[in-house]
């Protein structure tokens, strides 16, 4: 059971990393930059989402345990 519980929030963190990228991508697409830059913020985006979502996982194992 924990395993897949695990499993679920990985995927869901991923889902949404992924969503936030392509909104980031789309944005700098709509602002006027290059293919290249896009593609640059979104790489930065999906990083820093799940940088944070392992952070924050961090800080809550020792709580969880």
């Amino acid at each position: 059971m924990t395993v897949a519980v695990v499993l679920l929030a990985v995927a869901v963190v991923t889902v949404l990393a992924l969503m936030a990228a392509a909104g980031a991508a789309t944005l700098a697409r709509l602002d006027g930059s290059t293919w290249p830059s896009a593609l640059t913020r979104a790489a930065l985006t999906f990083t820093t989402a799940i940088t944070l979502a392992a952070a924050i996982t961090a800080a809550l194992t020792p709580l969880l345990t």
